[in-house]
This record gives structure tokens, sequence and C-alpha cells, in this order.
């Protein structure tokens, strides 16, 4: 590929000195170059930087190990692009391969010269790498499930058309199948069909919509395959024949095999049902049970929590939500449904109250308006060891509301609070031994001179 600029401006020039007399410049391709053109030609110039010129005569160019110049450019090489053109110190050439190079080959380049009268010699070989244009092959297919089919390949591969995919049942009776999506992963394709295949029958799958990753699209014959359709797992003593059931004589009159054809879909319909019903262990056991069941499952259990929950705090809450229930009303149930949904631990306190006392208690200054003493006694507080947000205080408190005993009555939440303050010693009011309290040594203060 040639790029033509409409201008190059040259802001700066190093130099660079050499001992060397013969180099070679302007290679096309370069030296390690990557993603060759399959038919492009091989371009050099030798170069003397002295005075005495390039040897024509003796200048040898091989590629891949074939001599391509030999003098003169040899056969096989000698394409409408080839060019010899000599100067006095230099010996540009241009080698058109008739042949295109290998896809992804890697090809060498081996020059030999000298100069003039043999003073100076050169020999130097360069590398590059021939672009991909091998078409990908489809290596195997196999059904993953009942509506999932996994294609291999022989390179890494990309999707660009999730419908374009043929398949096309090799035996009867079977059912047509569409893919509806299909995603790569390196050398894998998975394909989604719009229905479930027909088990155990021959499909013959064509890619279309697939390319590697220079572009190349799968090309015949490399682009079909066949596989066998899904058949789910069964009890190996399971005999469930529908043609067995239909009475001996009308199988005996069936001379043109379509009552065993309409017996053989009914067949197929019956497997899958089967199939179905053997998944049930699954759906039922709640650490394989998909989240859509899980939520049936603790719907059914009576589940009386409406947090957001994922998939695997579902299954934990659906295995001990039974437990749960068994706690309800007691203390530990508190503590374990708190622990469980917020991963705190609490401390349940019977409620305490200040008592009145007679004698010392004043009116608007220490006297406190209490409950009953049966309110009391059904009452309690919950202490956490750290301060919670507003949205945390809310579900605690309705946790504690649903596994509470229903006479009971949760009053305060304790937490942590800040530091007390130093309360003010005032005179005539506060008592030593009462109000006192130990202070640190107080700040030093200047003398008032």
């Amino acid at each position: 590929m040639y790029l033509e600029l409409p201008r190059l401006r040259v802001h700066r020039v190093s130099a660079i000195e050499t001992t060397d007399r013969i180099a070679l410049i302007n290679r096309h391709p370069g030296p390690d170059e990557q993603d060759v053109a399959i038919n492009s030609a091989i371009e050099l110039c030798i170069v003397d930087f002295g005075t005495d010129g390039i040897d024509t005569s003796f200048t040898r160019v091989w590629v891949n190990d074939v001599l391509a110049f030999d003098a003169v450019i040899q056969a096989g090489f000698d394409g409408p692009r080839s060019l010899v053109v000599e100067t006095a110190d230099s010996l540009q050439l241009i080698l058109d391969p008739l042949v295109p190079f290998e896809s992804e080959s890697q090809i060498s380049v081996h020059v030999i010269t000298r100069t003039l009268g043999g003073a100076y010699s050169l020999d130097e070989t360069y590398l590059f790498v021939v672009e991909d244009r091998t078409a990908p092959k489809v290596i195997a297919a196999e059904a993953m499930g009942p509506k999932t089919v996994r294609v291999g390949f022989d390179e890494e591969v990309v999707v660009w058309d999730p419908t374009g995919f043929l398949f096309e049942a090799k035996e009867l009776p079977a059912v047509p199948v569409l893919p509806e999506a299909a995603t790569a992963s390196q050398t894998l394709v998975d394909i989604v069909l719009d229905t479930e295949m027909t088990p155990a029958v021959q499909y013959e799958l064509t890619v279309q919509g697939v390319i590697d990753t220079n572009d190349n699209p799968v090309l015949p014959p490399y682009d079909t395959v066949r596989f066998t359709g899904f058949r789910p797992a069964m009890p190996p003593d399971r005999r469930f024949r529908l043609w067995e059931m239909v009475p001996k004589h009308n199988r005996r009159a069936d001379d043109t095999g379509d009552l065993w054809r309409f017996i053989s879909c009914l067949q197929e319909v019956t497997e899958l049902i089967l199939a179905e019903i053997d998944r049930y262990p699954d759906i039922f056991d709640i650490e394989r049970a998909p989240e859509r069941f899980l939520d049936l499952i603790l719907q059914d259990l009576g589940n009386p929590f409406k947090f957001d929950l994922n998939a695997l705090e579902k299954a934990r809450l659906a295995s001990i939500l039974v437990e749960l229930y068994k706690q309800k009303g007691t203390e530990k149930g508190i503590v374990n449904a708190i622990r469980f949904f917020m991963g705190l631990e609490v401390e349940v306190l019977p409620l305490t109250a200040d008592l009145l006392g007679l004698g010392e208690a004043e009116i608007g200054v220490n006297w406190i308006l209490g409950t009953s003493e049966r309110y009391a006694l059904y009452s309690f507080n919950i202490r956490v060891d750290r301060e919670l947000s507003e949205t945390e205080k809310k579900q605690l408190r309705d946790i504690v509301e649903l596994v509470k005993p229903g006479h009971t009555h949760f009053i305060e939440l304790l937490m942590p609070g800040p530091p007390p303050s130093d309360d003010a010693w005032v005179i005539g009011v506060s008592v030593i031994g009462v109000d006192s309290r130990l202070s640190p040594d107080p700040p030093t203060l200047p003398l008032p001179y």
C-alpha cells in the first residue's frame, strides 16, 4: 500500500556515523514488518558511501533461499513491476514475484554484494511476515443444551451476523431450528436457537456469519459440520416408548409409516416433558435453584422480609427462614435476624428507668413521668456498638418489629454517643462528693502583675 503525501516537511535531521561502506536502504517491505500484502513486490537499494560503486555482476539476492537476482532478475521474480536501476554509487532492485506469498508465511531476503574492486562487501539477511489471508475453518460442533450449540474453529473468530447460521435436519421427523443470537469467545462460538432441537437427530450447520480477526470469512468446504441434537440425561432403567404402547394390530397395519412418524413427533414432546420433570430436584435445591425460583421458594415459605437481596442472599435466607420462624418471639431470634440482614452484633436489654426518690425529686427539676409497671415489664432496648445511619435505623426497627413478640415494646436504640463534656462546678449549687469530678491539671495562667 502506498500513501501519497501532499507535502512533507522535515524539522530535524540527525546524522549517524557509520564505518560501513555499503548499506541496504529504502527496503519495502521493511525488516521485521508484519501483515505485508500477499502480492507485494520486494524493493531494496544498495548504496556505496564511497567512490567505488556497487559491483552488479557480483550481487546476489535470495528470497526464501530461492535465487531471485544474479546480476539480472531471475525467472519467477520478473513480473511487470520488476526493475533494475544502476547509478554511480547505488543499485536499486524491485523483485516482482509471479506467485503471491503464502498467507502468514515468514519471508527471508538474503543479499550479498561488494564494491567494484572487492575492497568492501556486504552479507545481510532480513525478515518480514505476510498478512493473514487464510479463511477460518469449522472444526466441530456440539449441542450443549436443548437450545444451545457450540462451534469450534481453528483460529480466533468474530461473529458479525448473529443470524448467519443455517441448520438443516438430516433425519425425519425433526424440528426445524433457527438462530436467535450468537457470541464468540476466542475460537468458540455459542449459538442460541429459537426452539429445542430434536434429540439424537443429525443436524448439518452451515456457518456464514463468522470472520476471523483479519476479516477473512469462512469458505466452503470448511463452513459445514454435522452434530447430534441434544438428548437430556435420563435414568438408565427408564423405558417410556409411546410406539410400544400402540396396539400391535395398529403397528402392523402401518404400511406407509405415517403412524410411526406421528408417534415419533409425540415421543419427542414426551421426552422434553420428562426432561423438565427430571430437572425439578435442581429447582428445589436451594443451592442450585435459579433466582426466579428462589423468589418462589421464599414466597412459598411466607417470607415476611421485604428487603432487596441478591441471589446468594436469597438462597441463604431460604435456607434459614424456617429456623428464624422457630426463633421468632425470642431474644435469640432478634439477634440472629439483625446479624443476618445487617451484619451487626446487638444486645437486647430490659427497659431501665430512673426512680423517683421521695424527699429528693423536685417537680420541674428531676421529676420523670414513667409508664405503667406492666408496660415497662414488656419493654426493651437494643444496644449496638457503632453509630447507625437513618436508613440502617429504619431497617433495624423493621426487623425487630417483625421478629419480636407481639405484646412487647421496642423502646430505644442505644448507640455510642459523643464523649461527655466536663460540667462546670457551680458555687452554692454543686456539692462536694456529689457533683465534684477529678479533672486534669488546670492550665498555667500568668500572674496578674
